[in-house]
């Protein structure tokens, strides 16, 4: 038995690997003539969980870049690039709801990983937010370099150096050691590592305990996603501890390890691939 269950999560990562990547092109390839594109399909949260990959969300009190309750029932792993549209539109739109509604509340958490793929610009911003991190300040750099027109100036050295003065890292000089040391390119890396061995082929991609789902889906979505995996944690926590035992606490006082969850407001949906045209602002 102990013998076979290492097996047994390789293949339902591969599985979900697989899934993933074709989800990650249907949300880049063009629409049908009817207008319904083979993401809104594929990203419905009824489709498949993977409890393996439940184990990818750290749950690191440490996390600089997470938001939210440690032991909160659902984590939504979100894997960005800072140059990359729909990731815009969705930290601009959904992800400030989903804050509100589920983070706030102690429901869920919310794990960023840097997964950089539109070349040396994109990885030296996900190092800066990294090193903004370090000085508790990634959540509200996240809200400077997603904001509008923020990436049609780029992220050159003087242009990051701005966004970390924007978003009040305290220690600029403190701020530019860590975003080119060897620390936050071992950081992104594993992000970067972590999405490719899910299969992730465009930003945004995310799990949600287990749940792939790629692209800046509408906030129904994500909302379905969220409250039908706090369901199933609460009936696995009542069923664990017995008849009459409560599951998680969905309604907990909020807690968010000390991160600001403000986000500007915005609308959208869809993905972008490191070979994707489409550019939405």
């Amino acid at each position: 038995m102990s013998r076979s269950k290492p097996v047994m999560i390789v293949a339902g990562v591969a599985l979900a690997a697989t899934l993933l990547g074709v989800v990650s092109y249907a949300t880049t390839k063009p629409s049908s003539p009817s207008g319904s594109s083979v993401a809104e399909v594929s990203a419905d949260p009824s489709a498949g969980v993977y409890p393996e990959l439940e184990a990818y969300a750290r749950r690191d009190p440490n996390d600089k870049l997470a938001l939210g309750r440690v032991d909160a029932p659902v984590v939504l792993i979100e894997y960005a690039d800072f140059q990359c549209g729909y990731c815009g539109k969705f930290a601009r739109d959904t992800e400030p709801e989903l804050v509100r509604k589920y983070v706030d509340t102690g429901t869920l958490r919310i794990e960023w990983r840097n997964f950089p793929i539109f070349g040396e610009d994109s990885e030296a911003a996900a190092r800066a937010s990294w090193a903004a991190g370090q000085q508790g300040r990634f959540w509200q750099f996240h809200r400077a370099a997603y904001a509008p027109g923020a990436k049609e100036k780029g992220f050159g050295e003087e242009r990051l150096a701005a966004l970390a003065r924007e978003a009040g890292v305290a220690d600029l000089a403190r701020f530019r050691r860590d975003a080119g040391s060897a620390a936050a390119r071992e950081a992104v890396s594993r992000d970067q590592e972590q999405g490719y061995a899910l299969g992730a082929t465009s930003t945004p991609s995310f799990l949600v305990n287990g749940r792939p789902i790629a692209g800046a889906q509408p906030t129904a979505t994500f909302t379905e996603a969220v409250e039908a995996a706090a369901r199933a944690a609460k009936a696995a926590g009542s069923k664990a501890a017995g008849p009459g035992a409560g599951g998680p606490d969905a309604a907990r006082a909020p807690g968010a390890d000390g991160q600001d969850p403000a986000q500007a407001p915005g609308a959208g949906r869809g993905g972008e691939s490191a070979g994707s045209a489409r550019d939405p602002r």
